[in-house]
């Protein structure tokens, strides 16, 4: 029932969730530019400052954090200017940080250049992406399993967030797969690979990710229908949880029926960026809190909802939900 949805957000405390990704520094460079290079056709940009902020699974991290849960996030960090960075931002965010620190490993990075005249808005002009080499280093590997099952002592359940870094690999694949059958609840989501976890409690893909995965067009409602089935029976979760953007979400329990979710609220989003992490913070958040998988997205429908609401890669607070739910 709707009114017991803010209820189920308040036990959110209560909750130990693993986020099992790649950690990801966001570094911003904000600058101003006047002027075109004399040694290339190329604007010169002046720097004015610079952040660093949790990207990747790290954002999912965080969100999860942010609605009350205890995280611990495990992944690769390096011995790098950016892994310290990045380590600051997980103390900023009270998350829990089960690091792998192996050299050569490096901190992945997506570093953006913002600029813009005097009297205008900024734009991003370019954006550099550090990372390593996949698979990993079969001693990287076996760290990260390592760190995963000590991780996982008492959590109620884990959140894969694979944006191809590495991190997910066969080796945590299987030691995912072996949580699994001892009863841990594991919810996946892939950027370029969900095909490869199989066997979970439940998976998010959105649209054009269930388009990769099955092959099928999800043009409209009837493709979704079609897609979600397909991916179920191929990905063996038990939910399926598609999100759709303005369109809302499409939901798949084993031997059920495909159920629409209208988008929540009229108000126009102010940015994306991180929403899927939000939306994948929220649902795993429920289900670990012992909602049904329709409470679970409806919870995480009215998350991402408000999280478009903010500039930039940013979180929800569970006041912020229940208050919204409420």
């Amino acid at each position: 029932m709707a009114h017991d949805l803010p209820r189920l957000v308040a036990s959110f405390t209560s909750r130990k969730v693993v986020v099992l990704g790649d950690l990801v520094a966001d570094h911003y460079i904000y600058g101003q530019t006047d002027r075109v290079s004399r040694e290339a056709p190329v604007l010169v940009v002046r720097h004015e400052s610079s952040e660093v902020t949790l990207g990747g699974a790290a954002n999912a991290a965080a969100n999860a954090r942010a609605l009350g849960a205890e995280v611990v996030a495990v992944g690769v960090v390096g011995r790098d200017e950016m892994g310290a960075q990045l380590r600051t931002a997980f103390g900023r965010h009270d998350v829990q940080l089960a690091a792998v620190e192996l050299p050569p490993l490096v901190t992945e990075t997506k570093t953006r250049i913002l600029a813009g005249g005097l009297n205008t808005s900024r734009q991003q002009m370019l954006r550099l992406d550090r990372g390593n080499p996949v698979p990993f280093p079969p001693a990287a590997a076996q760290a990260l399993v390592v760190a995963l099952e000590r991780a996982v002592a008492g959590a109620d359940a884990v959140l894969v967030s694979d944006y191809g870094g590495g991190v997910v690999g066969e080796a945590t694949r299987a030691a995912l797969a072996r949580f699994r059958k001892q009863g841990v609840r594991v919810v996946v989501d892939s950027r370029y690979d969900l095909g490869a976890l199989t066997g979970f409690s439940a998976a998010k893909p959105n649209e054009p990710e269930l388009a990769l995965l099955t092959g099928l067009p999800v043009d409209d409602d009837r493709g979704v229908e079609q897609a979600a089935l397909a991916a179920q029976r191929r990905l063996d979760v038990d939910v399926l949880l598609v999100t759709r953007g303005r369109r809302g979400m499409a939901l798949l329990q084993r031997g059920g029926a495909v159920e629409l979710l209208a988008a929540h609220g009229t108000r126009a989003p102010v940015d994306v960026t991180g929403a899927g992490d939000t939306v994948m913070a929220a649902f795993t958040l429920a289900l670990a809190a012992g909602a049904t998988p329709r409470q679970a997205a409806e919870v995480a429908n009215v998350a991402g909802a408000l999280v478009v609401l903010k500039p930039g890669t940013a979180t929800v607070s569970a006041a912020e939900l229940q208050a919204e739910l409420g």
